[in-house]
């Protein structure tokens, strides 16, 4: 079993910055892919930023330039760093990983999300 445990999560004026952390745990031979997605009230989850194991990061087009994704490999854990906050940021932010390992089930799993407002 993989689990993931996010945190950095809260309340943000517009135009401010917050970092978002997701450690992974549990037992696996590797992290092939570990993303962040979001899901604001009324809308479809979507994808914000993704990061392979070689480092290579994808983001969607709302967030290019301002935020960036980043992983410590040796810790298990990817970070997002969200700058320049607006309140269409708002959303719960849902950690994403997909790994190897030799245990049953599917080959990916989600963190419990955490709640990201900007509001002034």
């Amino acid at each position: 079993q993989v689990q993931l445990v996010e945190s950095g999560g809260g309340l943000v004026q517009p135009g401010g910055s917050l970092r978002l952390s997701c450690a992974a745990s549990g037992t696996f031979f590797s992290l092939n892919f570990m993303a962040w997605y979001r899901e604001a009230p009324g809308k479809e989850r979507e994808l914000v930023a993704g990061i392979t194991d070689g480092g290579s990061p994808s983001y969607a087009d709302s967030v290019k330039g301002r935020f960036t994704i980043s992983r410590a490999k040796t810790e298990n854990t990817v970070y997002l760093q969200m700058m320049r906050v607006q309140p269409e940021d708002t959303a719960v932010y849902y950690c994403y990983a997909v790994f190897d390992s030799d245990g049953g089930g599917p080959p990916f799993v989600w963190g419990q999300g955490t709640q990201v407002t900007v509001s002034s």
